[in-house]
């Protein structure tokens, strides 16, 4: 296991001289020792390109990667002594579940002994001790990856595990499943583990820290709570959660913020810059609310989903769209109707310049 520190940046064309040239923004980071960490964002935005340069697959144009203090910027994957399982299971089909499980010890010339005790080891972790003389061609999609992963594993001194979306290829029903068994194996081996993912549910389930990115930038790190309750950027709002949190556009002059084109007085102790900024809420804490309570704003039911256990409501008010998460019993919620929102509360969240405001 290892601890991993990261001062670098990356871009794929030479000589970079805008943020846009770059696929990794400048960014320092560290992955604990025996940690479990997500990568999540978009597509393109240098989750994969950040682990790739972790295990060595790829070098960073700048700055240095350092495992346990020791700059490995230069050494490679197997130097590193790092596991990486892809997005496609990597196996031999010729081969049984045991000789997979025991080719990394094999090429490192360790005693048969204890590669059949650290196979049986790793077998019974991955639940398939039943199946080690069964040849890996005969295997569903994630029995094949949890061999990929037992590839990794099955080293006692990997450095960390690494996963490029490694659930991509699994039918949904089985990726609870692989991913309980993942989470498991990390509170069991206590290895260091980084994860990337474009799923929200795969990151916030697995990790115990998960770093969010966009446009090659690491824009917040943190856990599913503080990611949820206090996003420090409007792109960490929208892409947490299902729906995103809800922005509007609002204008500070004093005590008082202008939505809309209503003005609403800010709770006493509240203190925002003046000027132009965000009022993001998640439609968890927008509640319904009587005309005269304060921070509500008069809104027009544009329509409205029955989930069952709740209704989505979605409202608007000068162009600007809330969605809102509503008890079933709620009423007067048909299409052309007004409801009166509340917007500013505890759980409200001010942004300038796409950044949270203290």
């Amino acid at each position: 296991m290892a601890r991993i520190d990261l001062n670098l940046a990356h871009a794929y064309k030479p000589d970079p001289k805008q943020d846009s040239d770059y696929a990794l923004l400048p960014l320092q980071m560290t992955f604990e020792d025996g940690g479990a960490y997500a990568l999540l964002g978009p597509s393109g935005c240098g989750k994969t390109t950040l682990l790739n340069i972790m295990s060595g697959l790829l070098a960073p144009s700048q700055g240095s990667v350092c495992f346990d203090g020791k700059d490995v910027t230069r050494s490679s994957p197997q130097a590193r002594n790092i596991a990486q399982v892809f997005q496609f299971p990597v196996i031999y089909d010729t081969m049984t579940v045991a000789e997979n499980l025991a080719f990394p010890l094999r090429n490192r010339n360790v005693s048969q002994d204890i590669i059949h005790k650290r196979v049986g080891e790793i077998a019974e972790v991955l639940e398939m001790s039943g199946q080690l003389n069964q040849r890996a061609a005969n295997l569903a999609a994630d029995e094949k990856q949890k061999i990929s992963l037992g590839r990794g594993l099955v080293r006692p001194d990997v450095s960390a595990v690494l996963f490029d979306e490694p659930l991509t290829v699994i039918d949904p029903h089985l990726k609870w499943q692989l991913r309980r068994k993942i989470k498991q194996i990390h509170h069991e081996l206590k290895l260091t583990m980084i994860y990337v993912t474009h799923d929200q549910v795969e990151a916030l389930t697995f990790a115990e820290q998960v770093v969010v990115m966009t446009r090659g930038r690491a824009v917040q790190v943190g856990s599913a709570a503080q990611l949820f309750e206090r996003p420090s950027h409007t792109f960490v709002g929208h892409f947490i959660g299902s729906p995103g949190m809800n922005f509007m556009v609002g204008y500070v002059s004093g005590q008082s913020i202008s939505l809309a084109g209503i003005t609403l007085p800010l709770p006493p102790d509240l203190v925002l810059p003046s000027g132009d900024i965000k009022l993001g809420i998640r439609p968890e804490y927008v509640s319904l609310a009587s005309p005269d309570a304060p921070g509500a704003l008069p809104m027009t039911v544009a329509h409205v989903q029955d989930v069952g256990t709740h209704h989505m409501l979605s409202a608007s008010l000068a162009g600007q769209i809330v969605k809102a998460r509503l008890p079933t019993g709620a009423t007067n919620l048909v299409s052309g109707n007004t409801v009166w929102l509340k917007v500013l509360g505890g759980q409200t969240c001010f942004y300038k310049n796409e950044e949270i405001v203290a």
